[in-house]
Parts: structure tokens; sequence; C-alpha cells
């Protein structure tokens, strides 16, 4: 009852700042709504062992709106999302720390013209992400943090969940920064009916 508290204070909090800032500052009330969204999959479905991939593809759609406000629209972003993955499942949290490492070693030290591709396709069980961002002329001196707090939680956590399951690739060139991940993803389990078998499985949450 303790831990519950806590979220509706935040939210109810974010709620009134929203409220406040709808007439004031456009901007702000988008920034506000859309770090509502994020903190609401993080409290509730953060602690799951699986979430359907469509959430988690939701939220990082909603980092990427967040920053494209902060970048003033100058950020050039192209983003091709399967849109039939509804009985797909990954661990959440997993791919959101690859785009912030982005936004936070790349497209923030570019001053002209910063860009960001993130392409993820299906084949049958098996994600393939392909993520890329440019660097600033100076690249050399702005290298992207491979073996910062995010990616080392990102690579145990695939080698911890998804044992040769996973194949993780991250190309760090002085012009681009190139991250290739693949993870073969669970499947939701469909119910049965009694008549097979002594078990009953649900997909209800």
């Amino acid at each position: 009852l303790k831990a519950q508290v806590h979220p509706h204070f935040l939210f109810n909090t974010l709620n009134n700042i929203y409220s406040h800032t709808q007439g004031r500052s456009p901007i702000a009330s988008q920034l506000v709504m859309g770090l509502s969204d994020m903190l609401r999959f993080m409290l509730y479905e953060g602690d799951k062992a699986l979430v359907p991939l469509l959430k988690e593809l939701k939220m990082v759609q909603d980092y990427i709106s967040l920053e494209k406000i902060r970048y003033d629209n100058r950020l050039d972003v192209h983003v091709d999302l399967p849109g039939d993955c509804d009985n797909l499942q990954i661990t959440p949290m997993l791919l959101l720390p690859l785009v912030e490492n982005c936004f936070k070693h790349g497209t923030s030290h570019m001053l002209e013209q910063p860009w960001l591709s993130l392409h993820i396709r299906l084949e049958g069980d098996m994600m393939h992400m392909k993520l890329i961002n440019g660097k600033p002329a100076e690249g050399a001196s702005q290298s992207i943090d491979r073996t910062g707090i995010g990616i080392r939680n990102v690579r145990a956590r695939l080698e911890l969940l998804y044992p040769e399951k996973h194949l993780l690739s991250i190309t760090d060139d002085p012009d681009v920064y190139v991250v290739n991940l693949q993870i073969q993803l669970e499947r939701r389990s469909p119910a049965r009916k009694k008549d097979m078998g002594p078990f009953i499985l649900s997909t209800h949450e």
C-alpha cells in the first residue's frame, strides 16, 4: 500500500504541472506529458520479467519525441518500427539505454544537422535493430561511450537473460555511431483448452 502512494502522488503532481503549463507553455506541457508516460512505464512495467514488444517500442518512441522537442525540431530522425508485434515479448528497458546513449554522446554534440536513424525489423521470433547517429566533425574527441554504465548494463542483461540468443555489435567510427542488435524474442503463450493437458496457460495480465 505504501508503494502505491508514491507513484500516485507523483502522477498527481505531474498532472497539476501539466494543467498549469497548457495555456502558458505548450512545449512544457508536451514535455510533462511525455515524462509522465515514460515514468508510468518504468513504474508499472519495469519490474516485470517480460513486456509486449509493442510497449517497449512505444517507450522508445516517447523518448525520441521528447528529445525532438528539446532540439527544437533541428533533429533529423528516421524511425522504422514493425507494426504487428503484439505476440512477441522482451525484457523491459532493454532498448532505451542504447538510444539514450546515442543522444548523450552523439547528437547532443552536433551543433548543425544532428540526425539519428532507428530501424527495427522482425524475422519470426528474431528482432533486428540497427541504430545509427551522426557525430560532430571532432568525433574522435567526442567518442561514444561503449563502456559506460548504460552500455555495460545492457551487455550484462543480454548475457543473463538472452544467453546464446543475442548478438550486439557497436561500431564507433569518426563520423557515425552504429549499433547492431539481434535478439531471439519469446512469444506469448497461447491459452490452452482443458482437453489438451492438465495445465491451463493464460495470457491475461
